[in-house]
C-alpha cells in the first residue's frame, strides 16, 4: 500500500508533536513543511524536531505548499485572531489548500463548520467539490473531550437534562510565550488583559459554540443561544513559568464558560479553566478533565491527568489521516468518520 503524503503547516507546541508522528511512522511521507519562524526557513524538518535529517526542508512559502503532491495537510497554526486576522483568513488558507488537491485536517477549529452559518459551510464544500478533497477539524478539546466523550456516554442515557464539561489545564511547562502570554494573557496586567484577550475571546467564543452544537445537534436538540462567560484572578506572588515570569497583581489564571440554553436553562455547559502554575492558583478545579451527564442514568467521568495534552491533540489528528484521505469529498465531523485509534509503539515489560 503507497504510503499517504503529508504536509505539517506549523511546527509550534503541537505541530511539533505532529511533525514527528508523520516521519517516523511508517504509513505516512513528509512531502513539506510551512513555518512562520523565519530562522526555520531552510531547515531540515528531521533536524528541526531531533531527529536525523529527512531531505524536507521547512519553507514559509504558501504557493509552494499549495503546488506540492500531496494526499493531506495538518493545519496547525495559532488562530488568525492573533496574527491580526479573522475566522475568515482561516476560511480562506483551508479553501485555498482544499481547493489545490489535499484534506486538511485542522485543529483551529471547524469540529462543526455549520455553526458559523451557511455562507461559511457552502464556501467549505465549493472548494472539497474542486479539489476532490475533505476537511476535518479535530483537537483534544474541542475534538475529543467536549464532544466525543459526552456523546459516547450518551448513548447509556434514556433521558438527558444536562450536560457538563470542564477542562482544568496547567500551563507551567507550556514553552510557548506566543500561546501563554500573547494568546491566553498570562503574565499581563488586568488593564493590558481585558485589551489584549479580544481576540482570544472571540476565537474562543467560535470554537466552544462549534463543540456545543455538534453535541446538541447530534442529540436532536435544538438550542436557543449560547451564552459565554469569563473571568480571571490575578498572582499574589512571583512565579516562573516556562513561559516568562508571573508577577504580583498580573493575571495567572481565567475560567471560561459557555452554556448552550433551552427557554434559559442550560442543557450542555463546557467550563475552561486555564491556569498559569496550578501549584501557585488554588482557585477553581484541579487539573483534569471531568464529565458529568445528569438523567437517567447520572454519569461522572473524571481523568485526573492527561500528562501531554499537546501531544494528545497532535495524536488525534494524525491518526485521523487515513480515515480523512479515505472518506468522501466534503466536510466530515467525527460523527462521519471511524474513530480515531492510536498508533503508537507498545513497549512490553
Amino acid at each position: 500500500m503507497p504510503r499517504l503524503r503529508v504536509v505539517q503547516w506549523a511546527t509550534g507546541a503541537v505541530g511539533g508533536y505532529a511533525l514527528r508522528s508523520v516521519i517516523t511512522r511508517p504509513e505516512f511521507e513528509l512531502a513539506g513543511v510551512l513555518v512562520y519562524d523565519p530562522d526555520k526557513v531552510g531547515v531540515d524538518a528531521g533536524s528541526l524536531i531531533g531527529l536525523d535529517p529527512v531531505g524536507v526542508s521547512c519553507t514559509d512559502d504558501v504557493e509552494q505548499i499549495l503546488s506540492l503532491d500531496a494526499d493531506c495537510v495538518l493545519h496547525m497554526p495559532l488562530p488568525a485572531s492573533y496574527f491580526g486576522g479573522d475566522h475568515a483568513t482561516d476560511v480562506e488558507t483551508i479553501c485555498a489548500l482544499l481547493s489545490s488537491g489535499k484534506n486538511v485536517i485542522t485543529t483551529t477549529g471547524f469540529v462543526y463548520p455549520a455553526a458559523y452559518g451557511p455562507g461559511v459551510v457552502e464556501r467549505l464544500e465549493a472548494a472539497c467539490a474542486e479539489g476532490g478533497t475533505t476537511l476535518h477539524g479535530t483537537g483534544i478539546n474541542p475534538g475529543f473531550v467536549s464532544d466525543l466523550l459526552p456523546l459516547a456516554l450518551t448513548g447509556l442515557s434514556s433521558r438527558l437534562d444536562h450536560i457538563y464539561v470542564r477542562e482544568s489545564s496547567d500551563y507551567r511547562g507550556h514553552p510557548s510565550r506566543q500561546i501563554v502570554t500573547d494568546l491566553i494573557g498570562f503574565t499581563r496586567s488586568a488593564k493590558d488583559y481585558a485589551a489584549a484577550v479580544r481576540p482570544f475571546r472571540a476565537f474562543q467564543r467560535a470554537l466552544f459554540a462549534e463543540s456545543v452544537q455538534l453535541v446538541t445537534t447530534a442529540l436532536n436538540v435544538r438550542l436557543d443561544e449560547i451564552e459565554e462567560s469569563d473571568e480571571f484572578e490575578l498572582a499574589t506572588e512571583e512565579f516562573e513559568i516556562a513561559a516568562g515570569t508571573v508577577l504580583p497583581d498580573t493575571v495567572c489564571a481565567s475560567r471560561w464558560t459557555f452554556s448552550g440554553l433551552i427557554r434559559g436553562r442550560p442543557f450542555m455547559t463546557v467550563e475552561c479553566v486555564y491556569k498559569a502554575d496550578a501549584t501557585k492558583v488554588r482557585r477553581w478545579a484541579d487539573p483534569g478533565f471531568a464529565i458529568h451527564i445528569e438523567g437517567r442514568p447520572t454519569i461522572a467521568l473524571t481523568i485526573d491527568e492527561v500528562s501531554h495534552g499537546l501531544a494528545g491533540a497532535a495524536a488525534h489528528a494524525v491518526n485521523s489521516i487515513t480515515s480523512v484521505c479515505a472518506a468522501p469529498p466534503g466536510i466530515r465531523t467525527m460523527l462521519d468518520l471511524p474513530l480515531s485509534i492510536g498508533r503508537g509503539t507498545a513497549r512490553l515489560a
